[in-house]
């Protein structure tokens, strides 16, 4: 800790990533990336892209990505936001909308960044407990708030809400804005995108990062109403009017055109998260129903910090977090029908496993 630190700086405990390895020869489950390259349309928009333009800034409206993001969504451009991956885009809502008077109301296991975030801008959280199986009950979120943001799928545990429980909060709560967080929303949930006309306190925030293999490249985005888009970008243009980058938002509009390609590879990963559960379920697992791009999963006898240790000596990595009511999971990605192989024979191999 440095003495240059301002005072707020020192009492951050900032967000940890997943660990990214330098090594080779690692199946990686960690992160939760995609396990399909991205799109031939956006390897054809980097093979075109006139390197020339680099000398020049971007658009900082990103005004062709908008229309882009906004067809294809059925709704208009001045309700879209793009940010610098969904990251980016959760800090500018944080900003605009979340200091208030009353808590900001969110699930007590759900994105960690949330409370980093909160931290950073001085916001007073209140935290609703999950179920015992781990569902968030948005009945409990009636009561007085500054604002309310939750997962849908809810992440670490991969559980969905219906549409229709999410209309019934923003039908009750229509004084403060409600946030959804839809990052693995195309692995076979529901988005509350079709209600934001119906209610402009509404803001549902989405990432190419997932179901579209853009992680390298960080483009988040939002949709609502303007005048929730509006507060977005006056926060964006007083910390960076120059988010997005000229490849970036080229490798995004071709992302969302290839609609037949996304369909196809989120469908692969469906199919094999449900394989992977299947498998690990005859392994003596339990297994949290998913609707994202991984499996949370805790085994009957063996805790979840060995069985994540056992596996990265086999070079096989794999999310464990230590924060109580989750600490005997693991949180396992979707890779490829290969890497999960490997990872369902290398368990088969533990041990205790064998013993069984």
């Amino acid at each position: 800790m440095s003495k240059y630190w301002s005072e707020a700086i020192q009492s951050l405990t900032p967000y940890v990533p997943g660990e990214q390895p330098k090594g080779s020869n690692i199946i990686k489950l960690n992160t939760n990336e995609n396990p399909f390259p991205p799109s031939p349309m956006v390897l054809e928009a980097i093979h075109q892209f006139d390197t020339d333009r680099l000398r020049l800034y971007p658009d900082p409206d990103a005004s062709a990505l908008k229309l882009s993001l906004a067809e294809h969504f059925n709704v208009k451009s001045e309700q879209v936001f793009v940010g610098n991956g969904s990251d980016e885009v959760l800090a500018h809502t944080f900003m605009a909308f979340f200091r208030q008077p009353q808590p900001l109301l969110m699930p007590d296991i759900s994105y960690s960044f949330y409370d980093v975030y909160c931290n950073l801008y001085g916001i007073e959280a209140k935290h609703i407990p999950l179920q015992d199986n781990f569902c968030i009950v948005l009945d409990d979120y009636a009561q007085a708030n500054g604002g309310i943001i939750f997962a849908n799928p809810n992440a670490p545990t991969g559980r969905a809400l219906t549409l229709e429980k999410v209309e019934a909060l923003l039908q009750r709560n229509t004084e403060t804005v409600v946030v959804v967080d839809e990052a693995y929303v195309d692995f076979g949930a529901q988005t509350a995108i079709k209600l934001v006309d119906k209610y402009p306190n509404l803001l549902v925030i989405q990432t190419l990062s997932k179901s579209r293999s853009l992680a390298g490249m960080r483009v988040g985005f939002a949709i609502g109403s303007p005048e929730l888009i509006e507060g977005l970008e006056r926060v964006k243009n007083s910390f960076n009017s120059y988010p997005l980058d000229m490849l970036a938002q080229a490798t995004a509009i071709a992302a969302i055109k290839d609609n037949d390609y996304f369909v196809e590879t989120t469908q692969q990963i469906i199919k094999m998260r449900e394989w992977t559960s299947q498998q690990l379920q005859s392994l003596g697992f339990k297994i949290i129903p998913s609707k994202t791009n991984f499996v949370f999963a805790s085994h009957r006898y063996i805790e979840a910090a060995e069985l994540m240790g056992f596996l990265r000596s086999q070079q096989i990595l794999v999310r464990h977090f230590s924060r109580p009511g989750i600490d005997n999971h693991l949180r396992i990605t979707i890779g490829t029908e290969v890497e999960m192989q490997a990872m369902i024979d290398c368990l088969k191999r533990h041990p205790d496993m064998i013993s069984m």
